[in-house]
């Protein structure tokens, strides 16, 4: 049906966007040693590498159960797409979580920032993530909760026999909770801590302004309109930032997840089209994240920029016999 169509249709231009936009975050990690060295960029680096994952692994899976309206392929393979789903989805909420931890403490220790989050660090707490991960999707398959379900199109967590409803509501429960839930309270504590700390420097800032200009008597009144335009601008910034960091979380991930326990009552019936379309929402954070969270900085438009160039084979500093002999001369200044 048309309805079908246009799910299928929405779930094929997630998918290209998701597979281009997390293979260019990864593709800028590997070419930028800056990136590299970077604490943050371990997180991002594990956190497009799962939604990479789910985009060439599990959305081509559902895709299929839309256009076929079944099963598309055996149930080995049903079992080990749904165990992938399951863990990788974990996994992207608790990258969110380290990452907002690293911008938390850089924001407000910024002087033990070094010491607070080392590369050791960072690695434990994506270790931490992995077996938080791992363990939910490993107990599902050995109580063969792992099944296909047709209002969602997809292998997932699934109940078939009644008579374990009440072990399997108590195993989502606390899966959702220690993955969707524990991640929204630490994006909230941390992030709002942040804004605190952005909210505090730009009043400062805002102050020194208005006392410049109130020296400044003979300033131009449209050179002073800018400025008041920049306070307001400058204030507004961070609490947008924190609003897409935390806004984007809840909308992609909220009505699934809010979708899947009131699915536990036995006397709900989820209609088919809204088990897709939240389905489709929680598919869109995955194209969605490389763009919070990496391509829309100006580190890596720069990155993306030089790849770009050199591809091309552009030149950014034209070469010329002056600039060439200077460059040597202060090489050699630098050595000695």
């Amino acid at each position: 049906d048309l309805a079908g169509v246009l799910l299928a249709l929405l779930l094929v231009l997630v998918l290209v966007v998701s597979l281009l936009s997390n293979l260019l975050v990864l593709l800028c990690f590997v070419y930028s040693t800056e990136i590299r060295k970077q604490v943050a960029g371990v997180f991002l680096v594990n956190l497009s590498f799962c939604n990479l994952l789910l985009t060439v692994l599990n959305m081509p899976f559902t895709l299929l159960g839309i256009l076929r309206n079944q099963q598309p392929l055996g149930d080995c393979v049903c079992k080990a797409v749904g165990f992938l789903e399951t863990f990788l989805t974990s996994n992207t909420m608790l990258s969110m979580a380290a990452l907002s931890i690293d911008k938390w403490i850089a924001v407000v220790f910024p002087l033990s920032y070094t010491s607070k989050m080392r590369y050791k660090d960072a690695v434990i707490l994506m270790g931490y993530s992995w077996l938080h991960s791992l363990t939910f999707p490993l107990v599902s398959l050995f109580y063969s909760w792992v099944d296909y379900s047709s209002v969602y199109a997809s292998c997932t967590l699934h109940l078939k026999e009644e008579t374990e409803r009440r072990r399997f509501t108590v195993f989502t429960i606390v899966f959702h909770s220690t993955s969707f839930m524990l991640s929204l309270v630490i994006l909230c504590f941390t992030y709002l801590k942040v804004l605190k700390v952005a909210r505090f420097h730009c009043k400062r800032i805002d102050i020194i302004t208005m006392q410049t200009l109130v020296l400044l008597v003979d300033i131009h009144p449209s050179v002073k309109q800018r400025c008041l335009n920049e306070q307001k601008r400058r204030r507004q910034r961070a609490t947008k930032k924190i609003s897409i960091f935390i806004g984007s979380f809840v909308i992609c991930f909220g009505p699934y997840i809010i979708t899947r326990l009131i699915e536990l009552l036995p006397f709900v019936t989820i209609n088919y089209y809204w088990g897709i379309i939240s389905k489709c929402l929680t598919y869109s954070k995955a194209a969605s994240d490389p763009f919070v969270y990496s391509l829309l900085r100006q580190q890596y438009k720069k990155v993306l920029i030089n790849i770009v160039n050199r591809i091309l084979k552009r030149d950014l500093y034209p070469s010329s016999g002056y600039n060439s002999s200077l460059d040597t001369e202060n090489d050699y200044c630098l050595h000695r």
